[in-house]
């Protein structure tokens, strides 16, 4: 418990600031009759004034025209449905395949159609001159068609206490706090914050702007956002569920400052997750591990058409691998170290074309040569990205991925590396409405 309250204190000490961000959807543009370059310098990518729009906590100050007009000073009713859809479709040809760990099954294709392979439902607005909520569904996802998932949902409040300190609660990504996934004009991620496990997580975070200096701090259950657990110790058929599988919460921060045309940014979370045990690390052990990561961004513009960003991550994974994982010889207790980031260039010369390069590059460390699936933390690609606008809100992408890895042959019991090259080229549709 000693662990979460070196945050608690210091929240309370700044009241500190600085807003998760979450893409602007069509729905902004047509509350306030503006066009998505209002906010976009390159759809999803914000612009400056995007930035002050999502820090000003998604409204504009003429907000209250867009309700309906019931005499009730208490009531701001938005004078439409707030909705908007997003959707992507693409081809691709890829030299990847799917390996089951333990038994080496492949299932293999070096062309697929992904289509749809993303539909989502989105809807956000301001409720009060402080409170706004947001929140997605997701219908269809990576050929996932079943039940619907809730991925950001959240309600923040801008001014807590009259103290300019926003509260923000519910699902979202820890990782927002640096660049958004939800931003990135690539269809490649930003792999470092899903290796590490800092994306979506149910919690709270606080935060407050210092003239150029953003903090934010904040406390997640640190089990994703799928688990709940029935209550039923005080007998049968209660009402509640539980989030979270344990009284530890996994907390982090990060100071930002923005200095003319440069930011940076220094990032820390303390917290658990489970260990693992099992054939290829694929089982959850029952007790957690202490996690502990460190992480620095940069970013940047070289006038008004190039704009750069870079991550890095140092993660301490303690006791994270349990015995009995095949034939490895694992040490009960022993902290697994492994680093990584990426760095990306967003090229937008004018209204149609947007140029994007990201590099991914990780270490798995001591995580190496383990014999389990998180040997696949090694990855060393680079991502080449021309986005086509065919209006503000549809784009064509194409991108290609190189893969500066080679293949690496089962090296131990388990199928568990880089078994092939992560080579690909995909061409597709992104639109918003």
């Amino acid at each position: 418990m000693e662990r979460i309250w070196w945050p608690i204190t210091l929240a309370a000490l700044l009241a500190i600031a600085l807003p998760l961000r979450c893409w602007a959807i069509p729905e902004f543009a047509r509350s306030y009759n503006l066009s998505c370059a209002a906010c976009h310098s390159a759809y999803p990518r914000l612009n400056a004034f995007g930035e002050e729009f999502a820090a000003n906590n998604y409204r504009l100050p003429t907000w209250r025209e867009n309700t309906v007009d019931t005499g009730d000073k208490l009531l701001a009713l938005p004078d439409h449905v707030p909705f908007a859809v997003r959707g992507q479709a693409y081809a691709q040809a890829r030299s990847g395949e799917s390996v089951d760990p333990v038994t080496g099954e492949r299932v293999q294709a070096n062309t697929d159609f992904q289509a749809p392979y993303l539909v989502k439902l989105l809807s956000s607005a301001p409720l009060s001159d402080n409170l706004t909520y947001y929140f997605y569904v997701i219908f269809a996802e990576k050929g996932e068609n079943g039940e619907a998932i809730v991925e950001d949902a959240w309600v923040r409040y801008s001014d807590l206490f009259c103290t300019g300190t926003g509260l923000q609660l519910g699902q979202f990504q820890v990782s927002d706090l640096m660049f958004p996934r939800e931003l990135r004009l690539t269809f490649q991620d930003y792999m470092v914050y899903r290796l590490a496990g800092i994306t979506y997580e149910r919690g709270m975070v606080l935060d407050r702007s210092f003239g150029p200096v953003d903090v934010a701090l904040g406390l997640v259950n640190g089990n994703g956002i799928t688990d709940n657990f029935n209550v039923n110790s005080p007998g049968y058929r209660r009402p509640d569920n539980l989030f979270d599988d344990n009284n530890s919460k996994s907390a982090f921060g990060r100071i930002g400052v923005g200095l003319d045309q440069v930011s940076m940014g220094l990032f820390l979370l303390s917290g658990e997750r489970p260990r693992v045990t099992g054939p290829a690390g694929l089982l959850e052990e029952g007790s957690d591990s202490d996690v502990e990561i460190l992480g620095v961004d940069l970013s940047g513009s070289i006038g008004d058409d190039i704009h750069w960003f870079v991550q890095y991550l140092w993660n301490s994974w303690d006791g994270f691998l349990q015995p009995e994982i095949g034939n490895t010889v694992i040490w009960p207790g022993r902290q697994y170290d492994w680093h990584g980031g990426f760095l990306g260039v967003d090229y937008i010369p004018n209204d149609r074309w947007a140029l994007s390069l990201l590099y991914n590059s990780a270490d798995a460390g001591d995580l190496a040569g383990s014999d389990t699936i998180y040997e696949g933390i090694e990855i060393d690609t680079l991502s080449l990205a021309a986005s086509y606008y065919f209006m503000r809100n549809a784009k064509g992408i194409a991108e290609v991925n190189f893969d500066f890895l080679g293949d690496h042959p089962r090296r131990g019991e388990y199928f568990t590396g880089h078994l092939d090259k992560e080579m690909y080229f995909l061409v597709g549709f992104d639109v918003a409405f």
